[in-house]
């Protein structure tokens, strides 16, 4: 995961998981990315023993940091925020070799590397709205043409990061098309716009090996803000499913399942699915808090039985 000092205990999904395992006297070790390495074929990590305590101050504490192969471990919950870059992908690696010794791995090293959580919505063509995947500005020109109102982001952010809304009387294209493209060089993603994230917000569903919690987050915009991502402003709301959430549900979550991505984070804005995440989805805290719901305590249940499965 990111840095333990750095998280606010309020939100951090990652810490809901530390709280939920500890409740089951699961011995808990607490590694960043920079601490996993290979000694000729055998993955390793430098580790801390953890404790966590459900409060704003002195939340956690840590014992001296120690070797250990990471097949020695049953499950590792692999919570690093994007960039999604080589540095990730060198992670996955790494983890794919505790993998093959036995270790359950959530998600899945294979998966995180397969479905880029903006790209990955493209398997599911009958739950999106019309997209396009390119490094071409004039494509993307064309694109604006016809759907006159679209977002245009990077394939490799998150938290609502260089995401932007145009349309052709926007005096801005060409500038935001030479820097979010670097001129050509960098591909991302165009969507049309979909206005009911004005009134309705952007949706996040969080889904346990395939299976929706009842209950969405939905992402309300700040004012004069296009997105609804918490970290640029918006507020949560907690809502129910709509029988459209729980349909585009019905189509990802076998896919989910099939791929091993045991916790994902699917987001849904009026009726279209717009990005699947899988790297370190967010919202349990909030969902839980609103609902009286142990969305972690659900997922750490679901580990159990995959381990003794």
């Amino acid at each position: 995961m990111d840095p333990v000092e750095s998280i606010k205990t309020y939100k951090d999904t990652s810490f809901a998981m530390l709280l939920a395992a500890q409740r089951r006297d699961w011995p808990l070790y607490y590694m960043q990315q920079t601490d996993i390495y290979m000694t000729d074929s055998t993955a390793m990590a430098q580790v801390q023993r953890i404790a966590v305590t459900d409060s704003a101050e002195n939340w956690y504490q840590a014992e001296a940091p120690h070797n250990i192969e990471l097949a020695s471990l049953d499950v590792i919950l692999m919570r690093k925020d994007p960039p999604f870059d080589m540095e990730y992908i060198t992670s996955t690696y790494i983890l794919e070799m505790a993998e093959r010794t036995g270790t359950l791995i959530v998600n899945r090293p294979v998966s995180l590397r397969d479905a880029n959580e903006k790209m990955f919505i493209t398997h599911f063509p009958q739950c999106c709205a019309p997209m396009m995947v390119t490094s071409g500005p004039a494509m993307i020109r064309r694109f604006m043409a016809e759907h006159k109102d679209i977002i245009v982001k990077p394939l490799d952010g998150m938290g609502g990061e260089s995401i932007f809304r145009l349309t052709p009387e926007d005096p801005n294209i060409s500038v935001i098309l030479e820097t979010i493209t670097h001129r050509g060089r960098k591909t991302v993603m165009a969507q049309r716009f979909i206005p009911e994230i004005t009134t309705q917000g952007d949706k996040r569903i969080l889904l346990i090996n395939g299976e929706p919690v009842p209950y969405a987050l939905a992402r309300i915009p700040a004012t004069g803000e296009t997105r609804g991502n918490l970290a640029a402003g918006g507020s949560g709301v907690g809502v129910e499913l709509s029988e459209r959430d729980r349909w585009i549900c019905e189509q990802v979550g076998p896919t989910l399942r099939k791929m091993g991505i045991l916790f994902a984070g699917i987001d849904v804005i009026g009726d279209y699915l717009t990005e699947i995440n899988i790297t370190s989805p967010t919202c349990v805290r909030e969902l839980d808090k609103q609902f009286g719901l142990d969305i972690a305590g659900d997922l750490m249940v679901r580990i159990e039985q995959q381990l003794e499965g």
